[in-house]
């Protein structure tokens, strides 16, 4: 699934300020990241306020994306929550139409066993109409995917082709490397440790920065995919400022904010979350001028 190398970009949802999803500033978006040479987007991830969004708003979001889109580039669709039952039945009334896999968190709150997990993520393999990306986020999630519990479900499902990893523990990293099936893909989840992590043996990011700086944050990962070190470093170090600003914040708040900046889209959220503070926003503004 060499699709999923490079760059991918967790995409935010515009939204207008009474709320509605802001599908002018959607396509907007769509197209200055395919102008910024993306290799795939992601629809409706955490980035894009998935939770906050019910199930009519979510279909209208995925079919309003691949419809811009139009296999211009590959497709993800985020589906993802801490009941199985209902994560399994959404993806079963997926429109798979325009799109090439399924991203999925494990579950929240909960903080399932590793067996608990596997289990999880063996009914969604079962269910599945596409490709299936798992997701582990523990800062978000409250538990982690072992790096044994990726490895048994890449052996056991051929289906589950890969893994976005944000947990930030490069031990765990370093046994993914070592014991995951060949063909198994290690993507970055953390815009941070992006570049140790493709050292490491990681295919590309599904990144938050690249909502805004698609064309510096490609480069560099196409320089990291033919070992180019050095070349990279120096946009990597270019980046550092702009991608801590994306989340002292939080995220997607960062990331709407510098699109706001360029003109893309607005930087409306919905509660609970709030547009950074004007400190923060004069600091994106800046760090953006520069990068753009």
């Amino acid at each position: 699934m060499n699709i999923f190398y490079g760059t991918g970009v967790a995409m935010v949802t515009p939204f207008q300020a009474d709320g509605q999803v802001d599908y002018e500033g959607l396509r907007n978006l769509i197209e200055y990241l395919i102008d910024g040479g993306v290799q795939y987007l992601v629809s409706l991830g955490t980035t894009g306020e998935s939770a906050t969004l019910n199930a009519d708003e979510r279909k209208q979001v995925w079919a309003f994306t691949a419809k811009v889109v139009k296999k211009r580039v590959n497709l993800v669709a985020g589906i993802g929550g801490n009941n199985t039952h209902e994560v399994v039945e959404q993806i079963k009334e997926f429109d798979v139409t325009g799109y090439d896999a399924i991203l999925s968190s494990s579950p929240h709150y909960n903080k399932p066993t590793q067996e608990g997990i596997y289990q999880h993520y063996k009914a969604i393999a079962l269910a599945a109409p596409l490709p299936v990306i798992l997701y582990n986020v523990p800062s978000r999630t409250g538990s982690t995917v072992a790096a044994e519990t990726t490895v048994r479900l890449a052996r056991d499902f051929k289906n589950i082709i890969g893994i976005k990893e944000a947990s930030g523990n490069f031990d765990l990293f370093n046994q993914l490397m070592r014991d995951k099936p060949e063909a198994f893909l290690v993507i970055s989840g953390d815009d941070p440790v992006t570049l140790p992590m493709m050292a490491m043996g990681a295919v590309g990011v599904i990144s938050v920065i690249g909502n805004a700086v698609p064309k510096p944050l490609s480069a560099m990962i196409s320089l990291l995919l033919i070992n180019d070190y050095k070349a990279a470093q120096k946009i990597n170090a270019s980046l550092v400022e702009f991608t801590r600003l994306m989340f002292v914040e939080g995220n997607p708040a960062g990331a709407k904010n510098a699109l706001k900046h360029l003109g893309v889209c607005d930087e409306h959220l919905r509660l609970p979350l709030v547009p950074v503070s004007s400190k923060i926003a004069e600091a994106i503004k800046l760090e953006t001028g520069k990068l753009s």
